[in-house]
């Protein structure tokens, strides 16, 4: 009996019989072979200055899809807010859209930018107020954008004090932009340069589309 007891191998690990059992090693993956460089094909991505925002940026798409830089020019649409207002002649010396006294239909691809035009008489400075005043209240047709107000000159020289100040309470609640009184234009000669007075509305206004 005694024989046999010795001759059992113990149940458990032999660690009183061949000291500590080592650790298995911990499997560890294989290190992967290092990338191929990117083509110049790849999309990149860079870091808007003072963003976080990743920006996709492709090299060749500007190179050979210039349409995604390429702007198109903004289109405007001039709406009278009174009768003769002058939007024929506007349209026709700075480019863009006449709507006349009706709103632009965005849905039938005219402008949904809209610049507000009157004189600058008592009755077109009510007028500008009045429409302004449809905007405010949410009242004008869904979809357009007004960009600003062009007002012209309903005579030459100076307005009247009371005109005057109805033009800068007007301005302190959007963009006007001025249109001085021009003699030529009254004979039909939209040819002639245009004066300085006008040069911020002709700037607003360059490239746009008819």
């Amino acid at each position: 009996m005694q024989g046999q007891r010795e001759q059992r191998a113990p149940s458990g690990p032999e660690i009183w019989i061949r000291g500590p059992v080592a650790a298995p090693e911990r499997w560890q993956p294989e290190p992967e072979p290092n990338p191929e460089p990117k083509r110049e094909t790849e999309t990149e991505t860079e870091t808007k200055p003072g963003s976080n925002v990743q920006l996709p940026v492709n090299p060749e798409r500007f190179t050979a899809n210039p349409q995604y830089f390429t702007a198109s020019p903004r289109r405007f649409a001039w709406v009278a807010t009174h009768g003769g207002a002058g939007t024929t002649t506007l349209a026709t010396v700075f480019g863009g859209h006449d709507a006349g006294r009706a709103w632009p239909r965005p849905e039938h691809g005219e402008p949904e930018s809209v610049l507000l035009v009157a004189r600058t008489h008592s009755t077109g400075l009510d007028a500008i107020s009045y429409t302004l005043d449809t905007f405010r209240r949410g009242d004008a047709p869904p979809g357009l954008d007004l960009n600003a107000v062009v007002l012209v000159a309903d005579a030459p020289g100076r307005l009247p004090r009371q005109l005057a100040q109805h033009v800068k309470l007007i301005s302190s609640v959007i963009d006007v932009y001025h249109v001085p009184w021009m003699p030529a234009w009254r004979i039909g000669d939209l040819t002639v340069p245009l004066p300085r007075e006008s040069a911020d509305l002709a700037r607003l206004t360059a490239g746009t589309a008819n």
